[in-house]
């Protein structure tokens, strides 16, 4: 006896990813596309969703904020934010309080991976690109880079 493979319904494939890590509606929307059967239905799922509380955009810029800030600077956490299609006032809240934090961030980030001052020019410009790639702002990488506390 032959019985049809369980298709999940969208709302049940945007809880299944929901619950795995928290998502903005532009990436279920990425995701569960190719799932619509009719046209509509996607996005009455996700407004069903968005409106119980499951999705929650302070609560995806929290997360992103949380996993990656430790490793990145402000301005890729940015990108981060803004690849998942976030705006608004909790975005630049999280950037603000971001910013305060760089330098010190920054310095740890230096600390773990390089762990003490050098006066070769190529492994300083070396330093200065990791952390430029890793989204600290230019001034902050001088300073850490020099060591300088001005």
């Amino acid at each position: 006896m032959n019985r049809p493979a369980f298709e999940p319904t969208l709302k049940g494939r945007a809880l299944r990813l929901l619950s795995q890590r928290e998502h903005s509606r532009l990436e279920l929307e990425r995701k569960l596309a190719a799932h619509e059967a009719e046209p509509g239905q996607l996005a009455k799922a996700l407004d069903e969703l968005q409106a119980r509380g499951f999705i929650s955009e302070e609560r995806v810029v929290e997360s992103v904020v949380h996993r990656r800030a430790a490793k990145l600077g402000t301005a890729r956490v940015k990108q981060e934010l803004q690849a998942k299609g976030l705006t608004g006032e909790a975005v630049r809240e999280a950037l603000e309080q971001l910013r305060s934090t760089e330098l010190d961030r920054a310095r740890e980030v230096w600390r773990r991976k390089f762990g003490e001052p050098v006066t070769d020019p190529k492994e300083k410009a070396r330093q200065i690109r990791f952390l430029v790639s890793r989204g600290f702002a230019a001034e902050v990488v001088r300073r850490v880079v020099q060591g300088t506390d001005d």
